[in-house]
């Protein structure tokens, strides 16, 4: 299934979906119709005890080049992909913050405010963590996890909507972690200004605790292959853009977020 056309879900298919244990994908309408686009938001649920999270950049490849996230995940062999967040005119660099053990794509902590902290380094903390620097102290949980990921974010530690709203709408690809800790990969193709948006998410049927904004627009993905299901998500141009009427086409990225599955444990 790709959501390259813009088709109405069957009203059997709208809700959670299992895919895998520990993987669910919902598909939800929007009580917020967009103007254009099918008013349809699909929320990849992950429970970090079946899946890890990956970080993958171009910049820790010799000579390596962004690829679409279908090829990052057939290269690596990852269960689903979306957005790590935006990135430098460079095509390689984030905007903020990024690290994993052994790879520093930017060093630079930015002003924003959510850090999606992963590869803990401490087996007391949970295995996946959005930081919140307005109500956390980073210094303190920076050293509890290997990879750190910095970009803007949506909902506070206190569940408030932090996004002013703006006249601009757009496609949406969004990391959130849920009450029960997992993990959310957001995707909205129609536009929505992101107060908005996150106003949707938050009455949706996601418990939805703290998120961040990994991208926007066309670049906005998410691609998931497990078993014999595929699903591609894409993001689309903003009204008004110059490029509004090109097809939706699948963009290379340079860092991205994915999930591959966890082995079980060995009998002790």
């Amino acid at each position: 299934m790709t959501a390259f056309a813009e088709a109405d879900e069957p009203a059997n298919k709208l809700g959670w979906r299992p895919l895998d244990k520990g993987l669910e994908l919902g598909t939800f309408r929007s009580p917020m119709p967009s103007e254009v686009g099918d008013s349809l938001i699909r929320v990849l649920r992950i429970d970090p005890k079946h899946y890890r999270l990956r970080l993958l950049n171009t910049s820790a490849i010799p000579k390596g080049s962004p690829i679409t996230p279908k090829q990052w995940c057939q290269q690596n062999g990852l269960t689903a992909v979306i957005n790590a967040s935006m990135y430098q005119t460079d095509y390689k660099t984030s905007v903020s913050l990024m690290r994993k053990k052994g790879h520093v794509n930017n060093p630079r902590l930015s002003k924003d405010m959510a850090i999606l902290a992963f590869d803990r380094l401490d087996s007391s903390v949970s295995e996946v963590k959005i930081i919140d620097r307005q109500c956390e102290d980073f210094e303190f949980w920076k050293k509890k996890y290997a990879t750190l990921v910095q970009s803007i974010r949506m909902i506070s530690c206190t569940g408030k909507n932090v996004w002013k709203q703006q006249p601009r709408r757009w496609s949406t690809s969004a990391i959130g972690m849920d009450e029960k800790n997992n993990v959310l990969f957001i995707h909205a193709r129609s536009l929505y200004s992101t107060h908005d948006l996150i106003n949707i998410l938050k009455v949706l049927p996601l418990n939805i605790s703290r998120s961040m904004y990994t991208e926007g627009g066309p670049q906005a993905q998410l691609y998931i292959t497990v078993s014999n299901q595929k699903f591609e998500f894409v993001g689309s141009y903003e009204v008004g853009s110059s490029d509004a009427n090109k097809g939706s086409l699948s963009w290379p990225l340079p860092n991205v977020i994915g999930i591959s599955k966890r082995h079980p444990e060995p009998d002790q």
